[in-house]
C-alpha cells in the first residue's frame, strides 16, 4: 500500500466520535430544556389538588340530592332527624339531607384519599354542622370543601370558594 492510501485510512477511521464542543453543546441544550420544563411539572400538584377536591365537591353535591329524594319519597323530607339506605349504607338525615357526620362516608370519601375534619375547628373556620374535606398528602391550611348540613331553615350546602390555585398551591 502506498503511504498516501494509508494516510487516508487512518484519518477516516479516527474521525468516529463527537468533538468536546459538540457534546458541550448537547449538554447546555438539556440543561435549557431541563430548566423550562421544570416549573411546569412543579405546578400540577396545585391542580391535582383542586381537581381532587373537585371531584369530592360534586361527589357531595350529588350525594345530597340523591339522599334528599330518598327521604322525599320515604317521608323524611322535613322531618328533623332519619334516615336511608344508600347502597347498604346507613344514611343518617337531618332536614332531609345527610348529617356533616355521615356525608364522608355516603359520598365514598376515605380517610386514605382525604383529611376529614368535623366542626367545630377554629384554624380551618367551621362551626358544628359543617364537616371539611382536605386532600391527604400535602394538605394547604386554606385548600378545602365545606359541607353543611340542612337546618330547618336552610337545605344543606356545599362551598367550594376555598378551592382556587392560589389556595392550593
Amino acid at each position: 500500500m502506498n503511504k498516501q492510501a494509508s494516510t487516508i485510512i487512518r484519518q477516516r477511521t479516527s474521525q468516529g466520535g463527537f468533538t468536546l464542543i459538540e457534546l458541550i453543546v448537547v449538554i447546555v441544550i438539556l440543561g435549557i430544556l431541563a430548566a423550562t420544563a421544570l416549573p411546569k411539572f412543579s405546578d400540577l400538584s396545585g391542580d391535582a389538588r383542586v381537581a381532587s377536591l373537585n371531584g369530592a365537591a360534586g361527589a357531595m353535591k350529588s350525594v345530597s340530592a340523591m339522599a334528599h329524594g330518598q327521604a322525599l319519597v320515604a317521608g323524611q323530607g322535613t322531618a328533623a332527624s332519619g334516615t336511608v339506605s344508600m347502597e347498604g349504607t346507613a344514611v343518617n338525615m337531618v332536614y332531609g339531607y345527610p348529617t356533616a357526620a355521615s356525608m364522608p362516608v355516603a359520598a365514598g370519601l376515605t380517610s386514605q384519599d382525604y383529611t376529614i375534619t368535623q366542626g367545630p375547628n377554629t384554624p380551618l373556620s367551621i362551626v358544628a354542622g359543617q364537616v371539611a374535606i382536605q386532600p391527604a398528602k400535602d394538605a394547604r391550611a386554606g385548600c378545602y370543601v365545606v359541607y353543611t348540613q340542612a337546618t330547618a331553615t336552610a337545605i344543606a350546602t356545599v362551598d367550594t370558594s376555598k378551592v382556587t390555585s392560589t389556595d392550593c398551591i
